[in-house]
């Protein structure tokens, strides 16, 4: 099978006779935007029983999709592109554009884990807001998100994928700035925002030029012309995918926003920036596969966005005392590793979306266990004051511990496997590029488990440092079961996707060519495998010795060049400001004077003059019989006195 043949061809459509499941897939939507619409519109008296029916409702769309999963499987693999029709948007001239459904391997593996994540959050979320005045406002956002997301990942075109994406976007805001009496928490959602507008300029333009070059927009259509189309709008429309991805999932340069995105409640933050909104970006790649395949150089540019993105968050995680902006580093930094993997073609597709299923397990369940310390430590988010927490919160510990160790590459956890695949798949490209990207990784990896040891000895471990008056007590069970089902899937997940290359397998009629094979015994003996696992036990030493065999200060020591450096995120928002917001700053200001002196100045004169004149002639009526007379008579001899000169 050539790469993405079976994408370019018309997938079956599903009725109701062929599939009830399948045919009926608009509920997956459906379900959590009927929610949001309850809970919103039904205004304060949803507010005893509401957040337990946002609650039901992602869990029944987790149900649905469970369905739908068990039809897929049922069939077989030139059989698992499902349309669904469900009406047509609008239509203009010869373009016209549906809201029709693609459910396929690739599809549904998102639409399970935005359901299974989002509703153990949802529960997590009744016990974490219970006591928020504004609570029911919350779980209509997490409703309202949930089916944006939905919208996204079960589009059959890119217009429909846009309208989900700018859904995203819309609940994203509310749900960061979801406390806006902060102005920290307002600030953040309004730069999110609009960074991430940056991105969707990318993306909408980028459809535009398939509509105009290639004639289509839908999945099928627009990969099907490919191959008669031109370099440059390929490698056009690649480089704007790839700027729709930055914004989303905080690449380079677009990746100021996420760690400001913090502010929001913590449950935002697992379900946002861990598990969903931040994997989107991933997701587009994907998707897109025959367009980057077909334009060498954007996935060039791809796997150099995420290499940078994979060294930058890293580096940034290593250096913040704010438990959870140290996990939205960690999180730039995975999520630019899936990227650096899905820009290897279809070797790495497979090892990028496997990696974004069980991060989604681990980081969720790492956020929720930040979310449970904050909670025991009257939501103090600096490690600094943390410390010896382990006898204290022991369930927390343990869920978070596991997820510890998954996400640092620790042998046979989910993490592990996952990694381990991208390890393999970027050295598996060979010649120079596969040296360079996987070494990359292999960085990337150490740099991991230096911030997560750090921060898990910072936590758990050493002296007591607590502020006064806080006394950590162990979190409430609806938030802890979420804890503990993601720290199951942190150990189990990636060994039951790998082995016997299931996922892989599954995926390959969505993702066109089989995916690279991974070896597990060849990960314990080829020289990146040893490197690996190297790396990961010189990164866990050093934080013992920086972190666990010193005392740890209460106060940050003085920053020097290169701690201020990372601290400050790289300079990324002074870059920003310099590139994008003081430029646009002068230019609005040159606009104003524009508008003020010359377009206004001429309307206004042109107003003036009419008005002056008018006054100016209003003088000359007076009211008066003989004074109009006399005017006459000056102007009739006036008329005779030129007609005498002239004959």
């Amino acid at each position: 099978m050539t790469s993405h043949a079976y994408l370019a061809a018309e997938p079956a459509v599903a009725t109701a006779a062929d599939s009830a499941v399948l045919s009926n897939a608009w509920l997956l939507i459906a379900l959590p935007l009927a929610g949001a619409a309850i809970l919103l519109l039904g205004g304060r008296r949803t507010d005893k029983w509401g957040p337990w029916l946002a609650t039901a409702l992602p869990v029944a769309a987790f149900a649905w999709a469970l369905l739908a999963l068990f039809d897929l499987l049922g069939r077989g693999a030139d059989a698992r592109s499902v349309a669904v029709p469900v009406y047509q948007w609008f239509a203009v001239g010869d373009f016209s554009a549906g809201v029709d459904l693609l459910v396929d391997p690739l599809s549904i593996s998102f639409v399970l884990l935005i359901t299974f994540v989002g509703s153990l959050i949802h529960i997590y979320s009744l016990g974490y807001m219970s006591e928020d005045p504004g609570k029911r406002r919350f779980f209509a956002y997490l409703n309202l998100f949930v089916a944006a997301m939905l919208v996204l990942v079960l589009a059959d075109n890119f217009v429909l994928l846009f309208l989900g994406w700018e859904g995203v976007g819309l609940a994203s805001y509310l749900l960061i700035g979801f406390w806006q009496y902060k102005p920290t928490a307002a600030t953040a959602a309004k730069k999110a925002f609009l960074i991430n507008r940056v991105g969707d300029i990318g993306l909408l333009v980028a459809i535009m030029i398939m509509f105009t070059a290639l004639g289509a927009v839908s999945f099928s259509d627009v990969f099907a012309a490919v191959p008669g189309a031109g370099d440059g709008v390929l490698l056009a429309v690649g480089l704007l995918l790839l700027l729709g991805a930055c914004g989303k999932s905080a690449q380079l340069p677009l990746q100021a926003w996420l760690l400001d995105a913090m502010e929001g409640p913590t449950p935002v933050s697992a379900l946002i920036h861990a598990a969903t909104m931040v994997t989107a970006g991933v997701y587009l790649i994907v998707r897109a596969g025959p367009v980057f395949e077909a334009a060498p150089v954007a996935q060039t540019v791809v796997t150099v966005v995420g290499a940078a993105t994979m060294i930058a968050g890293g580096i940034i995680a290593s250096a913040k005392d704010d438990i959870k902006k140290s996990l939205a580093g960690s999180t730039m930094s995975q999520i630019g590793m899936m990227v650096l993997a899905a820009g290897l073609g279809p070797v790495g597709y497979v090892a990028a979306i496997a990696h974004l299923v069980t991060h989604g397990f681990f980081k969720a369940g790492l956020f929720l266990g930040a979310g449970s310390v904050m909670h025991a430590m009257n939501d103090g988010v600096d490690m600094r004051r943390y410390g010896a927490l382990r006898k204290a919160m022991p369930v927390t510990f343990a869920t978070f511990g596991l997820g510890y160790l998954a996400i640092i590459g620790f042998p046979l956890l989910s993490g592990w496997w996952t990694k381990e695949s991208i390890i393999s798949a970027a050295f598996g490209v060979g010649g120079t590029r596969g040296l360079v990207l996987g070494t990359a990784v292999i960085v990337g990896a150490a740099l991991t488990a230096f911030y997560m040891s750090r921060m898990v000895f910072m936590t758990f471990f050493g002296e007591k440092r607590w502020e006064e008056g806080v006394h950590p007590h162990e979190s409430p069970v609806s938030m802890t079961a979420p804890m503990v089902v993601l720290a199951i899937g942190s150990v189990a997940l990636g060994a039951f996707m790998t082995l016997g290359d299931r996922f892989a397998n599954f995926l390959a009629p969505s993702i066109g060519a089989h995916p690279h094979h991974f070896d597990v015994a060849h990960a314990f003996t080829a020289p990146y495998g040893i490197a690996a696992l190297a790396v990961m036990a010189g990164g866990v030493a050093l934080a013992w010795v920086v972190y666990l065999r010193r005392p740890v200060a209460r106060t940050a020591p003085k920053a020097n060049l290169v701690t201020a450096f990372a601290r400050e995120e790289l300079y990324g928002n002074q870059i920003n400001e310099g590139l994008l917001m003081r430029p646009g700053q002068v230019l609005t200001k040159v606009l104003l004077v524009v508008e003020d002196k010359i377009i206004d100045g001429a309307v206004n004169g042109l107003g003036t003059g009419v008005r002056d004149s008018s006054r100016g002639l209003g003088r000359a009526q007076t009211g008066f019989a003989r004074t109009y007379a006399l005017t006459m008579l000056l102007g009739a001899v006036i008329v005779a006195a030129t007609l005498a000169v002239r004959f």
